[in-house]
């Protein structure tokens, strides 16, 4: 048969189909018929020893163990793993396109994911440290990391939605493009060097926490922890409790919008350029650079020769036309 009558014979049995509907099924139908005879599905199996799946492209696994040593599915791509086991080292390096649903991560699966991209990770544990590095395109949905020290470095567009971390020192560091919502961290160090981050109904156990940032907004959400925000560009905090001492200095165009601060948070504001919106008492501000500060009231305001220019902060009283300034 020749490539003319093939051809003539596809175009007529398309040209067969009664409308245009029909034509655009047909060719879902054919697409989906496609992409299952590409992918290939290993279940129920074990993996061991070093790179046992290495160049892997278009594959399904459920029910894998993949058992000690290295690099199980490195420079791989379309991957799925469902209710899956890793134990071995690095995983998942230098991956592109891979989606994790129902596994676990044991200890031993330490560094599983470095310098990968597009990831959808959900209803997983994960038991192991210094997980995601050098990622672009993260999303984890109910996903639970006890140990998440050394976490998240150097990852860029990351979504996170009901994930709960724990030993969490150091995450989030060099990090870029977050949106987090519905989330519980406890851990040291967290989001320091970070740009261009939402977070929603958050509660965050972590001093020396969003230092060094850019463009951070956080909602309805409690930030616990000394030495809050210091050295941040553009922090905006709303309707948040904070606890933690000295929070919020040398912070630069800092914003809170119906915060309160617990009666630990003494020394605030410290060389910080703020506009601050505090129901309830502040403990102590000390010498706030420039902008304003209204709460219903202060226990103390330090205003001394170390001030430093412009030294023209507006501390008021809600409600009152009382107003201290440097």
């Amino acid at each position: 048969m020749s490539a003319n009558h093939t051809i003539s014979k596809k175009v007529h049995n398309l040209c067969n189909l009664s409308t245009l509907n029909d034509m655009f099924i047909y060719y879902l139908c054919r697409r989906k018929t496609n992409v299952n005879m590409t992918m290939k599905r290993i279940t129920d199996a074990e993996f061991g020893g070093e790179r046992p799946l290495f160049a892997s492209h278009d594959l399904c696994l459920e029910r894998v163990t993949i058992h000690a040593g290295e690099s199980a599915l490195k420079e791989c791509s379309g991957i799925e793993a469902i209710e899956c086991r890793f134990e071995g080292k690095y995983p998942f390096w230098h991956v592109d396109g891979f989606t994790v649903k129902n596994c676990l991560f044991t200890e031993g699966a330490r560094a599983a994911l470095w310098y990968s991209k597009n990831l959808k990770m959900s209803d997983t544990q994960v038991d192991a440290p210094k997980m995601f590095r050098e990622m672009d395109g993260i999303e984890l949905v109910n996903v639970r990391i006890p140990d998440a020290q050394e976490t998240l470095w150097h990852c860029r567009n990351v979504v996170i939605k009901n994930v709960e971390v724990s030993n969490a020192d150091y995450l989030f560091m060099h990090s870029d493009n977050i949106q987090i919502e519905n989330y519980r961290q406890q851990g040291n160090y967290s989001f320091q060097y970070c740009n261009n981050v939402t977070i929603r109904n958050a509660v965050i156990d972590s001093k020396d926490a969003f230092w060094n940032t850019e463009n951070v907004t956080v909602y309805d959400s409690e930030l616990s922890g000394e030495y809050l925000g210091w050295h941040s560009h553009n922090l905006r905090l709303v309707n948040c409790r904070i606890s933690g001492t000295q929070p919020l200095c040398y912070a630069h165009n800092l914003v809170m919008e119906n915060c309160t601060m617990a009666k630990d948070c003494d020394l605030a504001f410290e060389y910080s350029s703020l506009h601050a919106h505090v129901n309830g008492m502040i403990t102590s501000v000390k010498n706030p650079r420039t902008g304003s500060i209204i709460a219903d009231g202060y226990g103390e305001i330090i205003l001394d020769s170390n001030i430093k220019d412009p030294a023209d902060c507006e501390i008021k009283v809600s409600d009152s036309n009382t107003c201290v300034s440097a």
